[in-house]
């Protein structure tokens, strides 16, 4: 098997702590031989860790390299442009969630893809939890019956990233916490529930923290804070999504609230057992009952070879190869930029909206 040759576009936050370690992970599928970034010496030190060229430019690197893929880990506004570009140019294309910042610009993404023949993916790294194989495998045989209700999310207490950067600014993010966590925690729910179509939304979004000089945690760690910048995004989101066949779930996201702790967590009801897991001890929970008696369950999960984002992208490396089908197909990208971005047109104009 003949290495499958990667340029990764892109060097921030997300690209040091979770692309680089799962790239080097899987260093036996992956030659990573261009780096690229606007800024140069965020460019060049990952080039230097792979032994790779670097650029500033993507333009100037799709133009000059040899490749068979793109790792696109730059701000949301750029994923499609970018990935527009790679598939036009015959390349397959993994890129960081959200897969884009509006609907229009997503038809794009998986009409280039379409007509690329190319694979297309966007990270869905929840679906490579220890748990997630287990669980799903665990609705699909049945034991948890008719999922019918369903919550989700992740709030903060305090993790605004990058304040006053691109993360707090719409026109580059495409929103706040919805967006940025609400893609982790609302695929992984609809993913374990079969990806059912969602119909109809309802949302609220709040911004209360843009002007205080809150203390902030680990999370701000991406992004490049600006001191005075751009936050036009909400800080908190809620929302109720329906779906066609008639289950719905709940979701709320936050970067910054008064709460007790941060958690991130997903719950499942069904009509034969119920299942929850939270960030807070990655323990995934059972609810059931036997012979007349209610249990609670707690599986002893074996790690996963690849797990995160390793996995997302040892999935993808083996599709290109002809080994696999995608975890992740386009539609379910499109699926969720319609839920995110009909919860903002919910709260804005204070009306459930139709999907």
């Amino acid at each position: 098997m003949s290495k499958i040759k990667l340029a990764i576009i892109g060097c921030g936050g997300i690209c040091r702590y979770a692309h680089t370690p799962a790239l080097q992970q899987l260093s036996d599928y992956f030659e990573v031989v261009a780096t690229c970034d606007i800024i140069k010496e965020r460019a060049e030190h990952f080039a230097e860790v792979f032994g790779a060229k670097a650029y500033t430019d993507y333009e100037e690197l799709l133009e000059k390299e040899n490749l068979d893929a793109v790792d696109i880990a730059t701000p949301n506004y750029l994923h499609s442009i970018i990935a527009v570009k790679a598939l036009n140019k015959g390349l397959h294309v993994i890129c960081e969630k959200p897969d884009a910042v509006s609907v229009e610009e997503c038809l794009k993404m998986n009409k280039a893809a379409e007509e690329s023949g190319k694979t297309l993916m966007v990270m869905r790294n929840n679906r490579y939890l220890p748990m997630s194989p287990f669980l799903k495998k665990y609705i699909e045989d049945g034991k948890m019956g008719d999922i019918y209700a369903t919550r989700c999310g992740w709030i903060r207490r305090r993790g605004i990233p990058g304040k006053g950067g691109w993360f707090t600014t719409k026109a580059m993010s495409g929103g706040g916490p919805l967006i940025d966590l609400g893609v982790h925690m609302i695929d992984l729910t609809m993913w374990l529930m079969g990806n059912p179509k969602p119909v109809a939304v309802t949302g609220c979004t709040y911004n209360k923290f843009a002007g205080e000089d809150t203390k902030e945690s680990t999370a701000s760690r991406y992004g490049d804070a600006k001191e005075g910048g751009t936050f036009d995004v909400e800080d908190l989101a809620m929302g109720f999504i329906k779906f066609d066949n008639g289950a719905c779930m709940q979701i709320e996201f936050s970067w910054a609230s008064n709460i007790e702790t941060e958690y991130g967590f997903v719950e499942l009801r069904g009509s034969k057992a119920g299942a929850k897991w939270t960030n807070l001890d990655h323990k995934l929970k059972l609810f059931t009952e036997e012979n007349g008696t209610i249990m609670d369950v707690f599986p002893n999960i074996n790690p996963l070879r690849y797990e995160r984002h390793a996995g997302m992208l040892h999935n993808f490396a083996e599709v290109i190869n002809g080994n696999a089908e995608p975890n992740f197909v386009p539609e379910q990208g499109l699926n969720m930029i319609k839920i995110l971005c009909a919860i903002y047109e919910s709260a804005k104009t204070g009306k459930e909206v139709l999907l």
